[in-house]
């Protein structure tokens, strides 16, 4: 359940302070550690949000991401996460492609892919990984990732990445709860009054919604107006 819970006007106001504290986070993690490992998710005020990331001050060369999830889709298709990721920070940020760690949707063993970039998060964050920053948005039936109502990469346990069943048209691969839930930190971004009910019970802990069952020790969440009303 997240532990603060800040109100901005609109989602435009949300995606410039999602950049403002992910900023301050990279300049605290490098300075620290030396790296800033951070997970992104996809959707429309996330993009807003890697638009003002690039213009904001950070370490860029200490910083590493990775994929929260990603659909199976072919490569620069608007359906895949990383293409807005490109987009909107990768080709704006003096940031590096090797620093961009993509999820490996395009093989054809999936399963044996999702081991692969389960050992690409150890390399970048220890074992088991740490994320520094997770970046996570809020589904209107409750998901958050690709962890959908009544899929069993809700019930997995002993692996950080997994396959889903096909949601919305897509197979798709995300991070599981026990790499959520041991990240520093977790920043929520929910915007739109359809988000409403289930702003309310993720705030609520209503462990029936997907979203609800993340929970590290640190996290923010930011909401428009209208999801929070």
């Amino acid at each position: 359940m997240p532990r603060e819970l800040e109100v901005l006007q609109d989602a435009i106001e949300v995606a410039g302070r999602a950049a403002q504290l992910i900023a301050e986070a990279a300049r605290d993690a490098v300075h620290t550690r030396g790296r800033f490992t951070l997970a992104l998710s996809g959707g429309r005020t996330p993009s807003a949000m890697l638009r003002a990331l690039a213009d904001e001050d950070l370490p860029w060369a200490g910083v590493r991401i990775v994929q929260v999830d990603e659909r199976v889709a072919p490569e620069g298709h608007p359906d895949r996460n990383l293409t807005a990721l490109e987009e909107n920070l990768l080709s704006r940020a003096p940031l590096a492609r090797e620093q961009v760690f993509a999820m490996p949707v395009g093989e054809q063993d999936l399963a044996a892919a999702a081991r692969d970039y389960a050992r690409t998060l150890v390399g970048l964050a220890g074992r088991p990984p740490r994320l520094d920053l997770v970046q996570l948005g809020l589904g209107n039936d409750g998901h958050t990732a690709s962890l959908v109502p009544e899929d069993p990469a809700l019930d997995v346990v002993d692996e950080d990445v997994a396959v889903t069943a096909p949601y919305q048209g897509r197979v798709r691969m995300t991070l599981t709860y026990p790499v959520l839930n041991q990240a520093r930190h977790v920043l929520w971004i929910v915007t739109g009054s359809e988000k409403a009910e289930m702003l309310r019970r993720l705030q609520a802990g209503d462990a029936t919604i997907p979203a609800a069952r993340v929970h590290p020790k640190s996290s923010t969440l930011l909401a428009d107006a209208a999801s929070a009303r």
